[in-house]
């Protein structure tokens, strides 16, 4: 079995269209980066990024007549175009193809001067690390590692091609794709390649925060994202990135001459890998505790105390993701779970059907992750400890499945709503319509009015304003 043979059908059927097009029509064509990354680590592969002595225009042509369902402008101008390939029973395909290129930075700028190139190595050599700077040309399928990518594969490294000062002053946003990768991968960082993330890494000052955002998602979704937060740490760019986890990054430094029975910072990367890989939970899985530095008490007797580092750092979750222009849902599910991540930590199963109620209104669209979340979060070296608080976490779950099963939480509201209350009182709008209605909601939760009671409830909201029946 050939190497290309180890694509999933329809990307084989894709790429040889391609192929019969591009070499028809006399141009080159190779696939190249993660996708042959991906094949020779036999790591499943979704899309399709292909390199061509063509032009952005004779790209465009030849990809369209090979069936692409649409074809979108990545960068033209810098030789990429993109493309959709549809096949049946299987998700869209996306494909890029870029013209060979030879890249000048002609000033600080993250934009090169770009002038295509005609030699396939010569493109290689622009790209950022040797793993990806593998090729297979078409239609021979011959593979083409001129800087030994496949060598650092075997030993799990990332290695900048060529001088690593160079490929990380051409383009910055590389030293988060080194991280990236490590998390992604699990590699390991080749020390000249360290050594230089971490003389540039101010450099990172001059990429985009949306794209220093993107890299930092992918990085915290990996498999491996403790790893690759080790390398944001170990080279300085975890402040470059985000400087509202200083405080965080000054307490792993203490971590690292003197051990804690809970290293905040080790528990922080560990709560990272075992939540799920969702942005989000990941996201608050890093934030969770991290305004614990900024609320740090200590009583006369020695205890130490943070209290309510949860809301401050709900505070800082928020923040940190407005600055990297995360998108408002993010932002406000992330710093929801972040404020409420301490709260079924503290469950009991004497708590009342109530309280678990109000947990559930509380969290709201965020439970599932912010349950999750919780689960992660216990990391005691106490095994005993562990499995006790596993099976409150549990049985939290299984409450809330029954009391979900009863009756639907959305509509544990005031049967009567604002207007209705003005009508029916004869009084103008006011404070007092919330204080009413947040009164019938918790007789609600408590059981004690049946939603949608109107009857009831106006008797009951009647004696709340101390009115004459």
């Amino acid at each position: 079995m050939t190497l290309l043979q180890k694509l999933p059908d329809h990307l084989q059927t894709i790429l040889r269209a391609l192929e019969t097009r591009f070499i028809d029509d006399g141009a080159e064509l190779a696939l190249v980066g993660g996708p042959v990354r991906d094949l020779l680590l036999e790591r499943p592969t979704a899309d399709l990024d292909l390199t061509t002595n063509a032009t952005p225009e004779r790209i465009r042509r030849l990809g369209e007549v090979a069936g692409a369902a649409h074809s979108f402008d990545i960068g033209e101008r810098f030789g990429t175009i993109g493309f959709v390939f549809e096949s049946e029973g299987e998700r869209p395909v996306p494909v890029e193809i870029t013209t060979y290129r030879a890249e000048h930075y002609p000033d600080e700028s993250r934009h090169p001067e770009v002038t295509f190139g005609a030699s396939l190595v010569a493109d290689l050599s622009r790209r950022d690390f040797t793993v990806n700077a593998i090729a297979v040309a078409l239609p021979a399928e011959e593979l083409i590692d001129p800087f030994d990518g496949q060598l650092d594969l075997l030993q799990s490294r990332i290695r900048a091609v060529g001088d690593p000062h160079t490929r990380f002053e051409e383009d910055p946003l590389r030293l988060l794709r080194a991280a990236r990768f490590v998390g992604q991968l699990g590699f390991v960082v080749e020390p000249q390649t360290k050594a230089a993330m971490i003389d540039v890494a101010p450099e990172l000052d001059r990429i985009s925060r949306e794209r220093i955002y993107a890299e930092l998602t992918r990085l915290l979704t990996g498999p491996y994202a403790s790893h690759g937060l080790k390398v944001l740490l170990d080279t300085g760019l975890l402040t470059v990135a985000m400087p509202e986890l200083a405080p965080l990054a000054a307490e792993a430094e203490v971590e690292r001459t003197i051990h804690r029975e809970k290293d905040l910072w080790e528990h922080t990367l560990r709560v990272v890998d075992k939540s799920p890989p969702r942005p989000i939970v990941r996201w608050a899985a890093l934030l969770h505790d991290a305004a614990k530095p900024l609320t740090r008490s200590v009583t006369a007797d020695g205890q130490i105390h943070f209290f309510g580092h949860e809301r401050v750092g709900a505070e800082l979750a928020a923040s940190l993701l407005r600055r990297l222009t995360a998108d408002k849902a993010t932002i406000a599910a992330v710093a929801r779970i972040v404020e409420l991540h301490l709260r079924p930590a503290a469950y009991d199963v004497d708590w009342t059907d109530s309280a678990v109620r109000r947990l559930v209104l509380e969290a709201g669209d965020v439970l599932e992750d912010l349950l999750d979340l919780t689960a992660s979060d216990i990391t005691s070296a106490n095994e005993r400890k562990v499995k006790h608080a596993q099976r409150l976490m549990i049985s939290l779950r299984q409450r809330i499945a029954a009391l979900e099963a009863e009756t639907a939480m959305a509509d544990l509201q005031s049967p009567l709503d604002g207007n209705e209350l003005m009508a029916m009182f004869a009084m103008p709008p006011g404070r007092w319509i919330a204080d009413v209605k947040d009164h019938l909601r918790e007789l609600v939760i408590d059981g004690e009015l049946a939603p949608g009671d109107k009857e009831h409830a106006a008797e009951l909201a009647n004696a709340f304003l101390n009115l004459p029946g």
